[in-house]
């Protein structure tokens, strides 16, 4: 348990209290021994002994060569899409210091389930000269005319560091280490893998926080034949708490989110690259201006965020023997990044004050631990979960190391947040395991005294980068009713990307395959989201029945593989499920940014004579309470579509009309 921001201890409810609500959920802990680590390090010159073997921490004494081979030796292996489900994890740190020169930049690849970080109190602390990139890894060819494709492009991050872009000049015609693809010459990009632009050309879960980048970022790798807003797709992203002093060049996206950040400038897809289907910024300094029109014509844009928290981190003092974890005060109406004053408000808890489990810590140690008043650091690996983590006490800290991934074994929850006061969960993967689980993840308990009353504004729960998956990396069916359940008054939600699995690694996904009725539901009052993925559920993507609910940048996929239009109907005149179900209980809601696309691609319910519709894409009530602002639908493929986008209203957009892959829009809906 962390001290509380305005340096308080807070009051501990009784463990009693915590085991009678999981005893109550009928889950049961256990003792139990979980898979084991890698046995060998990761980078065997730059192993943590406290952190396992798949923690790499890089310093500046050691020989640049020394890391450019660990760092290759990592990308070699995770880079290409066949690491896309495979069980490796890796935690990549840098000491405070300078890595790589401008005759000789540090340059490598960031692939599948890698998180890179600076170790630094600040930003630029931890300086690297050079490019840290993530390329398009499926090359897709239909007779001589190619392109790249990113839109699988997921599981990885970069933060906390100072990146100075200088292009290998060594290597300025193809991405280094190509293994992954042949390369592809573009004369109207001469030059452009050299030069100030570093390439980060991903889709959903690969976000960018609290980076200083002297140089553009490039969020699609264009040095392909098809050029710039080509064919090369991705399907990104998020970018929060950052100073980039170039162009956040987002071209061939179909989505990407800003937040609190300060830029040189952007460039998107449609006619000016004035942006994508749905770019979303708030409180970003120099985004461009708003617009809705249509076309990649689609800029929404606040000038501020109304409630947002960055997520902790890992940081360590210059002689790297002193481990602290930062966490970042909740911020109100705010703009530009949290430490542009050269510091920035939140306390500092000493490592000593966490737990470090790695995937073979028995799950009662790690609840023991919890119920005792520890933090939490989940070292990286894949957790086989026998009974839930269970945070019982406010102001815990929850941390996952290199993308950790929790898997319930008995049809139980990965996670269980007790208080609605100050819990923090970040950088995890939740997968849904072999035995049904009625929730993944809970966050808060409704009508709990002890949390109810208490000031949680200003102290809120945050649940920042957690990536739920139904299916995907598991060749066995999995199945979990609801992924994240957040229950916690003024809780915020901060890049959540909640995945039912449209592939897998065993070529298997189906309608009884893989299950999952619904993606995130909220219960809990004055909800703020900001960044918000849900995809491919069997019923609603996202339920919302807390009061003054908000939400910022919603991207959403309705399912593939619907079986039939009669296995899909919220009542029995209702064709289909509203992607974003606000309940009818609630009297105030605002949204911004929000889109909802058709994708029926694996069902003979729309394909020949056959058409599979939706009634709306997104369910409101009528009340002058609830807006939005700048709703979208886009119809991708597959006979059928979206009937209207709220309501009855707005639309329709279908395979027949208007017939054609670009949003249909509504700029602003009052119930």
């Amino acid at each position: 348990m962390r001290v509380a921001k305005r340096g308080r201890w807070t009051r501990r409810p009784s463990i009693l209290v915590a085991a009678a609500v999981v005893a109550g959920a009928g889950f049961v802990m256990v003792p139990t021994t979980l898979a084991s680590a890698a046995p060998t390090p990761a980078c065997a010159d730059a192993t943590n002994a406290l952190l396992g073997l798949n923690v790499c921490v890089f310093t500046p004494s050691m020989a640049e060569s020394a890391i450019q081979a660990d760092l290759n030796a990592i990308a070699v292996q995770q880079v290409p899409i066949t690491a896309q489900f495979d069980s490796n994890r890796y935690a990549l740190f840098f000491a405070p210091g300078t890595y790589g020169t401008s005759a000789d930049p540090l340059v490598f690849q960031v692939g599948y389930y890698t998180q890179v970080a600076g170790l630094g109190a600040l930003p630029q602390d931890t300086v690297i000269n050079g490019q840290i990139d993530a390329f398009a890894n499926a090359l897709q060819c239909s007779g001589s005319y190619c392109w790249e494709n990113s839109t699988d492009n997921f599981w990885r991050s970069l933060s906390n560091l100072q990146l100075n872009v200088i292009g290998d000049p060594a290597d300025l015609t193809s991405p280094p280490l190509a293994q992954a693809l042949p390369p592809i010459s573009n004369p109207g990009a001469a030059n452009c893998y050299g030069g100030n632009n570093d390439f980060w050309s991903v889709s959903q879960a690969a976000p960018l926080r609290r980076v200083l980048v002297n140089g553009n970022i490039v969020f699609q790798a264009f040095c392909t034949a098809t050029g710039y807003g080509g064919t090369d797709y991705a399907s990104g992203g998020f970018v929060a708490d950052s100073q980039v002093s170039g162009s956040l060049d987002f071209y061939g996206n179909q989505q990407y989110y800003v937040r609190n950040s300060v830029i040189g400038g952007s460039a998107g897809a449609g006619p000016g690259g004035q942006g994508l289907w749905n770019n979303v910024y708030s409180g970003v300094t120099g985004a461009p201006g708003p617009v809705f029109a249509g076309q990649s014509l689609q800029n929404t844009v606040l000038g501020s965020t109304p409630r947002s928290e960055e997520q902790p981190f890992l940081y360590t003092d210059s002689t790297g023997t002193k481990w602290s974890v930062f966490v970042p005060a909740v911020q109100t109406n705010s703009s530009g990044t949290s430490w542009a004053s050269g510091g920035e408000a939140g306390s500092s808890v000493p490592l000593s004050s966490f737990f470090v489990a790695n995937p073979s810590t028995p799950i009662w140690q790690i609840d023991a631990a919890l119920a005792f008043g520890k933090n939490l650091l989940l070292t990286p690996g894949i957790y086989n979960l026998d009974a839930p983590i269970v945070a019982p006490h406010s102001d815990t800290v929850i941390i996952g190391l290199g993308f950790a991934t929790l898997m319930p074994q008995r049809g139980n929850a990965a996670i269980i947040a007790v208080s609605n006061q100050g819990v923090e969960v970040s950088g995890l993967i939740v997968d849904a395991g072999p035995v049904n689980s009625p929730v993944l993840m809970s966050v808060g308990t409704p009508g709990l005294g002890w949390g109810k009353n208490r000031d949680t504004a200003s102290d809120p729960d945050l649940i920042s980068d957690v990536f739920f998956r139904i299916g995907g990396a598991e060749t066995t069916p999995t199945s979990a009713d609801v992924s994240l359940l957040d229950n916690a008054d003024n809780s915020i939600i901060d890049d959540v990307w909640a995945w039912r699995a449209d592939h897998n690694q065993g070529g298997t996904t189906s309608w009884t395959y893989n299950k999952g009725e619904a993606g995130v539901i909220v219960t809990g009052d004055n909800v703020v989201a900001t960044g918000l993925l849900v995809e491919h559920y069997e019923m609603n993507e996202v339920i919302w029945s807390g009061q003054n609910g908000t939400e910022i940048f919603f991207q959403n996929e309705l399912p593939y593989d619907v079986p039939s239009q009669a296995a899909w109907m919220a009542t029995p005149t209702q064709d289909g499920y509203p992607a974003f179900l606000v309940t009818n209980n609630v009297k105030s809601f605002t949204g911004y940014g929000m889109g909802s696309y058709v994708v029926f691609t694996n069902t003979p319910a729309a394909s020949g004579s056959n058409s599979l519709y939706d009634q709306e894409a997104f369910e409101a009530p009528h009340n002058p309470g609830i807006q939005f602002n700048n709703i979208l639908t886009v119809w991708i493929a597959g006979n059928g579509g979206d009937n209207s986008i709220i309501n009855g209203i707005g639309g329709p957009d279908t395979s027949t009309n208007p017939g054609v892959v670009e949003p249909v829009d509504l700029a602003s809906y009052t119930g």
